[in-house]
């Protein structure tokens, strides 16, 4: 087939969790470049090859294979400490980085101590009404980038120029600290670690826009990796419990340096049932046997914080939501073997509020707490799918399942994975082998 898209957008179309480390690492074998643009080091990926198990949380997957290129975009923020401890684990695990195939946006935001220990602080402070972050700085270091008072990786050049900046942030968390009675940050000491780390850091400087213009001249494959999901987008999302960017896949092309027109195909990367971790609305959740069992036979554990994921039947409403503001063109249905034990398996197909049936979840705070799911049942197979890689192998019933959420979310499903390995997946659409949109 001959190649027409040359990049592809991948984001989730749910609360994160989707399985998109799989998906980008074995789409990645037919990209020359693969870009992380939004989001810190809160979001984890574990990818499984061979066996053999990586996790990832700021480095873009396509460092697991030979020859490609990654990039991390300037709408990422990056904790300087937290990428080279992940840069040592994975060069023990056998992974080549270098700045030859790993380069950074020389005006990425840095997440430094300061950010995290507000972000504990604050969290703290709202007890049992707490938003669920991971308390490693991701919100109050946007914050900053924002306000325009953050220290941005191209800042460790000017070791003079970085102390005023330091001074400057300082004076502002440092007072927010001091209200909370948490311990204040020392601009001497935080100027010494980051002369340590700075020499490192700066050698995988890039000017990563540039780059990808580059890439785009020669006709290069470019691969935008999208982190946590589209139901935690700041402005999309089910707000106040969101992460602090936009996760959508308009993010790809803001978060790299590259024009709206840069980008061919969006692959929304969907659970076959739904997930969620901290708190916030979630309508389709089972706290019962079910979600139990989806737990369990998922391994609905966080790869960053090791929490434990909440777990229900799939809702169409929201992944055709997610999919309409990301203008996904195909999705990847992940997961589909943990339903193998269920006799009955129920989709969400619409909401109710207040007596009155709805399409889409609501931005009020208040009604998302209320709507109620209505659900239509289909029959489960109750037999094994892993590992399966060939759609006429795949049950009946698991056919039929998945045809549904094809016709409920309006988009055509592209692949289906069925283990966590990396070949165990169902090829239906190449989104590099298609015209895109």
């Amino acid at each position: 087939m001959t190649k027409t898209a040359r990049s592809v957008v991948v984001v989730g179309a749910q609360w994160g969790d989707e399985g998109k480390g799989k998906i980008v690492d074995w789409l990645s074998a037919r990209a020359d470049v693969v870009v992380r643009f939004q989001g810190g080091h809160n979001a984890g990926h574990t990818l499984v090859i061979d066996g053999k198990v990586y996790k990832l949380r700021l480095i873009p997957s396509g460092i697991l294979r030979p020859g490609k290129i990654a990039m991390i975009g300037n709408g990422v923020v990056v904790d300087p400490w937290a990428l080279l401890a992940e840069i040592n684990e994975l060069r023990g695990q056998g992974v080549e980085i270098t700045p030859r195939n790993l380069r950074i946006a020389e005006n990425v935001p840095l997440v430094l101590p300061v950010h995290g220990a507000v972000d504990r602080a604050r969290e703290a402070a709202l007890g049992d009404k707490k938003l669920g972050t991971t308390g490693r700085g991701m919100g109050p270091a946007y914050e900053d980038k924002v306000a325009r008072r953050a220290v941005r990786l191209v800042d460790l050049m000017q070791p003079e120029f970085l102390r005023t900046k330091i001074d400057a942030l300082l004076t502002h968390h440092n007072a927010t600290l001091r209200g909370f009675g948490a311990e204040e940050i020392n601009a001497d000491d935080l100027m010494a670690e980051l002369a340590k780390i700075a020499p490192e850091l700066l050698s995988y400087r890039a000017v990563v826009w540039q780059e990808l213009q580059t890439a785009r001249t020669r006709g290069a494959q470019v691969l935008f990796e999208g982190a946590q999901g589209t139901l935690l987008d700041v402005d999309h999302g089910t707000y106040p419990f969101v992460t602090s960017s936009n996760t959508i896949a308009a993010q790809a092309a803001t978060g790299s340096g590259v024009g709206p027109g840069y980008l061919d195909y969006v692959l929304g990367i969907t659970k076959a049932y739904t997930t969620r971790v901290g708190t916030g609305p979630f309508p389709t959740e089972q706290q019962n046997d079910v979600g139990e069992l989806l737990g369990q036979r998922g391994h609905e554990f966080g790869t960053n914080t090791g929490r434990k994921r909440r777990c229900g039947w799939f809702d169409a409403v929201l992944v055709r939501q997610a999919n309409a503001i990301s203008g996904v063109t195909g999705m990847a249905l992940t997961k589909l073997d943990v339903l193998d034990a269920l006799p009955e398996i129920k989709i969400c197909v619409a909401y109710e509020l207040d007596g009155a049936r709805i399409d889409h979840l609501p931005a009020c705070q208040v009604a998302q707490t209320r709507v109620q799911p209505v659900y239509e049942s289909l029959a489960g197979w109750q037999s094994d799918t892993a590992g399966i890689r060939d759609w006429n192998k795949l049950p009946p019933a698991a056919q039929a399942y998945v045809k549904r959420i094809e016709e409920l979310c309006a988009t055509p499903v592209s692949s289906v994975s069925t283990s966590p390995e990396r070949e165990d997946t169902i090829l239906l659409v190449d989104p590099f082998c298609h015209p895109g949109r």
